[in-house]
């Protein structure tokens, strides 16, 4: 929607309508509208044109163009950044091992992810705003190649102060994948659907972890070979790969719904379709590149800054033991290199099957997401009360499992929760790019929690400053709620109101989200 359009006033009765489609129909249809911008379009009656069927064929189509592809992209990513950390754990204690070649002490080497999330934090927002004006396409293909490039010169480093400067600039060429890879989804998604391609996301995030682990464990016998060390041809294989994968994401990579390329698999009809079902702070094709308004509101909104502090806080807590679980798990001592990359299989297994019962709560709307993230916090206190109480290895291993899975489940509520609060192309784009942007403090700080002096108490004090983030994040999320809460009261109704359509065998064309309800919405600069 523009910039200046308001959001509506008004809350209509919740209607379920069930129109047929045929030749004697007298209801508004697609045939019947030559512009859907007209003043005279009935947006309900031309929903309601659409049956369950075709919906849900439609959805299937833009699952397989744009989330499949997505998932690809990020699970990649994932698999180049934690790269660093399992190629730590490579090769002990030979000349080969990635601390001794480099001459690196391990406090050093955490700083190659702190490093890493530096460049995110400095380049998540100006690399986010740039996604309207390149389009996705060309956003995602430009990202990927760079990245892949980078990494790839990784292999080249010959000290501590190259692996450095290396992971920086992979850090720089990364920035905004994320971010924009959520607004693109914001434009085809509706918030209560965001569920999905969250999970979706994560899950297949998750998945580069198990494949990222045989991958290593594979490249861990090249040792040597040519002359190159393991850790070498861990970054030169992986960089490789991902530029070649980049002439695929040019090829097929999505725009938005009612660009001319979308036209090449969805019907003009589809593309309405889709952008009409969406609720009125949705990012539309048709918006500017750039809004300055929709940015400046955002920043009035307290909401972004309370989310923001959330995410930072559960970001040190997680990135703390996630950068550490593969140096956890070797020195549990159960298998020797390289076979202690394989037991980070089961921590990632665990996480796809949580993310899975998280998605099918959200998606019956039994709950509000805050309460699911709630939940989760809670659990992620007990797992690190557990690395703290204990020093027993099945125990720890456990914990590890647990709290790994835990640190990704969030995401799901999390993410679609904060997208319903969001307004236009704009104002979504800076949010999220803000937003995750300085979230990444959580992984600057988190590595650098895990230093050597601790090793000694079975690092109790780390793990214990991991709790307290944690636990810093549940107030953060109960915050978020109480700013949140009627919003949340309107997506829930709305998403049960459209299962109960669903099961009908209808497409839900009642009225939508009533923003007017929601205190902290702001129309023109004036609060509601």
């Amino acid at each position: 929607m523009a910039a200046e359009e308001p959001f509506p006033t008004t809350k209509e009765a919740t209607v379920v309508v069930d129109i047929p489609i045929d030749s004697n129909s007298t209801s508004a249809t697609p045939n019947d509208v030559n512009d859907v911008n007209d003043a005279s379009f009935d947006r309900t009656a031309f929903l309601a044109s659409f049956s369950a069927a075709e919906e849900k064929a439609i959805m299937r189509k833009i699952d397989y163009r744009l989330l499949v592809l997505a998932g690809i992209i990020y699970m990649i990513k994932q698999i180049d950044v934690n790269n660093a950390s399992s190629v730590k754990v490579l090769s002990p204690n030979e000349p080969t091992n990635i601390l001794i070649q480099l001459k690196m002490t391990a406090n050093e080497y955490n700083w190659v992810q702190s490093t890493y999330y530096i460049a995110y934090i400095i380049f998540e927002l100006p690399s986010n705003l740039l996604l309207k004006r390149m389009g996705p396409r060309l956003f995602h293909t430009r990202i990927m190649f760079t990245w892949g490039a980078i990494l790839a010169l990784h292999a080249a480093v010959t000290n501590g102060s190259g692996l450095l400067a290396a992971r920086f600039f992979l850090g720089l060429a990364e920035a905004g994948l994320f971010p924009a890879l959520m607004t693109q989804f914001a434009s085809w998604y509706r918030s209560d659907e965001m569920g999905k391609p969250v999970m979706w996301l994560f899950g297949i995030f998750t998945l580069a972890n198990i494949i990222g682990s045989l991958l290593i464990y594979g490249i861990a016998f090249l040792d040597g070979h040519r002359g190159l060390s393991s850790w070498q041809w861990v970054f030169l294989i992986q960089g490789v790969a991902t530029v070649a994968f980049s002439g695929v994401v040019y090829l097929l990579f999505p725009e938005y719904p009612k660009s001319p390329r979308t036209a090449r698999w969805l019907t003009p009809r589809e593309q309405d379709f889709i952008e009409q079902r969406l609720a009125a702070n949705a990012p539309k094709t048709a918006d500017a590149n750039f809004s300055g308004s929709e940015s400046r509101s955002l920043l009035r909104d307290p909401r972004l800054w309370a989310f923001m502090l959330t995410q930072v806080l559960m970001n040190t807590g997680n990135f703390g033991l996630t950068w550490f679980l593969p140096t956890i798990i070797s020195n549990l001592g159960f298998v020797k290199s390289p076979r202690n990359i394989l037991l980070l299989i089961p921590p990632a297994a665990a996480t796809i099957i949580g993310m899975v019962g998280a998605f099918f709560v959200l998606g019956r709307a039994w709950v509000a997401r805050p309460i699911v993230a709630l939940s989760v916090c809670l659990v992620e206190v007990g797992v690190f009360t557990i690395f703290i109480g204990t020093r027993a290895r099945g125990a720890i291993y456990a914990a590890g499992i647990l709290g790994s899975a835990t640190s990704n489940i969030f995401a799901i509520p999390f993410w679609s929760w904060r997208s319903s609060s969001l307004r236009g192309t704009t104002g979504t784009a800076f949010a999220y790019g803000l937003q995750s942007g300085i979230g990444q403090l959580g992984g600057v700080i988190g590595p650098q929690i895990f230093v050597s002096k601790y090793a000694a108490d079975g690092y109790r004090v780390p793990y214990a400053v991991c709790t307290a983030c944690i636990a810093g994040g549940f107030i953060g999320c109960l915050v978020c709620w109480y700013l949140t809460y009627d919003l949340e009261n309107e997506v829930l109704r709305v998403r049960r109101a459209k299962n109960a359509a669903r099961l009908e065998k209808r497409v839900y064309a009642g009225d939508d989200i009533n923003y007017a309800a929601d205190r902290w919405i702001q129309i023109k600069g004036e609060r509601v």
